[in-house]
């Protein structure tokens, strides 16, 4: 090891030992360093906060904002102030954020904001009202701000929100030794880049050079013999979803973004995409739930208004399988175990019908299911559904025949049948109809799901027992 990097690995042990006292073997923050931080601020003692929370990484110390209550966050952000780096806002969850936020002056969020990343700094101010975020961006520098302006004008959720304009391009006549001092003599030019983008006189991307390439090769080789021409260019009004999906197929570090011109505006790097990863994959999970955003950090009022709407809408289509219920009353009352078992039925056909929405919504957004193949994923749940319909339905009849009746075994297995089969294709059909209609299958699909799998498994239960002479 040279000597430089021993030097280096020693000066960091004490900021690792001094870690160690604050987060347990799990990278967490221990909860007697939370409490002795909540106490420092409830002493009014800034000065000991702040030596408390000095040596944390700023991931960590973005973590103790969200472990503390509302009402503690301003005051840890007064005590802590020249800690605020853009790191540490970066990491920052949107509700915590917006709260920290509020707690410091325009000028202090304004210099935050300078520190950071275009996208960074764009996530920083765009959920904050109108007034605040011109009062910040009044504090900022004319080319942070007018960045950062240009930014917000796209729409949310865009490649032009998620975008960095902080890039190197560079025209297409060099060569790659005028390439190596045009980044060492320009000093302002940004400090961390994967690749560099080749353009015409028109600022169009016409090939990427690789920092490895432009390393490996001789200073006489000309750019446009060493760039790679076939690039992926992102249009700056695409859904950052479909972003994703593209960094993800072709395995990009980065991309160039480009307005409807076809001019470079900036680029979109793999850290970023990550994130929109984690948040399209975790809100598809909580839209299927009807919980809304699910963040804990959400406020009370949001949470209730978001989550209640489709539990009223699930009570509405619960009346529906209540109606057929009431239709069959008199065929219930004359053979209890009817009763008994409706909820067996409802219960193996609404899980049913659950798995297949799942599926079918990950297609969906994966751009697996498509107009092109959705026939033939039908056919294949469809199938699917058959092979569990004819597997439950055999326990389950068997079971019943062992305890009531063979004639009421039998029954319970055709509505087990025909109910998980319905449940495969309604699992299938309700997300695309949705996509088909401009929807997102996951606000909603579950709701009519379970409306579907429960209206035909009782209809079919009870049915089959009335046609049978069971009941009725």
């Amino acid at each position: 090891m040279a000597e430089t990097d021993l030097d280096e690995t020693i000066a960091e042990e004490p900021h690792i030992a001094e870690e160690s006292e604050q987060l347990d073997e799990e990278n967490r923050l221990k909860p007697e360093f939370v409490d002795a931080v909540r106490q420092a601020l409830e002493e009014g003692d800034d000065a000991k906060a702040y030596e408390l929370v000095k040596p944390l990484h700023p991931a960590d110390i973005a973590d103790l904002f969200e472990l503390l209550e509302r009402e503690e966050r301003g005051a840890l952000a007064s005590a802590i102030t020249d800690l605020m780096s853009g790191e540490v806002i970066a990491e920052l969850n949107d509700y915590v954020r917006e709260d920290m936020i509020e707690a410091l002056s325009a000028d202090a969020v304004a210099e935050i904001a300078e520190q950071l990343e275009t996208d960074d700094a764009v996530q920083l101010l765009e959920d904050l009202n109108k007034e605040d975020r011109a009062a910040i961006l009044a504090e900022m520098e004319p080319e942070d701000r007018a960045a950062i302006e240009t930014a917000l004008s796209y729409p949310e959720e865009t490649a032009g929100r998620l975008m960095q304009r902080e890039l190197v391009a560079v025209p297409e006549h060099l060569t790659v030794g005028d390439l190596i001092d045009y980044l060492r003599d320009n000093d302002d030019l940004t400090t961390e880049f994967w690749e560099v983008f080749v353009v015409d006189h028109r600022m169009r991307p016409v090939g990427t050079c690789q920092l490895s390439w432009i390393l490996r090769t001789p200073r006489k080789i000309p750019l446009t013999d060493v760039m790679k021409r076939d690039q992926t260019l992102v249009p700056v009004t695409m859904d950052q979803e479909e972003v994703a999906l593209r960094f993800q197929k072709y395995a990009l570090i980065s991309a160039a973004v480009v307005d409807e011109d076809g001019r470079l505006v900036g680029q979109i790097t793999v850290d970023d995409i990550v994130h929109i990863i984690q948040e399209e994959a975790g809100e598809d999970v909580l839209l299927l739930s009807g919980a809304g955003e699910g963040d804990i950090n959400e406020p009370i009022r949001d949470a209730y208004i978001s989550r209640v709407r489709w539990l009223v809408a699930n009570l509405g289509t619960a009346l529906v399988a209540s109606l057929i219920i009431a239709f069959f009353g008199a065929a219930i009352e004359q053979l209890v175990a009817l009763a008994v078992l409706m909820p067996i039925v409802a219960s193996i056909g609404g899980n049913a019908g659950t798995q297949t929405m799942a599926v079918s919504v990950r297609a969906i957004a994966m751009n697996q299911l498509t107009r092109s193949n959705t026939r033939r994923i039908i056919w294949r749940e469809l199938r699917v559904a058959l092979l569990n319909g004819a597997t439950i339905a055999a326990l389950v009849g068997l079971g019943t025949a062992a305890i009531f009746t063979p004639a009421l075994g039998a029954v319970i297995a055709a509505a087990m049948v025909i109910n998980i089969i319905v449940a495969g294709i309604a699992g299938v059909a309700v997300p695309v109809i949705f996509d088909r209609l401009g929807q997102d299958p996951a606000v909603a699909s579950s709701v009519f799901v379970t409306m579907i799998t429960d209206s035909m498994g009782f209809f079919a239960f009870l049915g089959l027992a009335v046609a049978s002479g069971l009941a009725g």
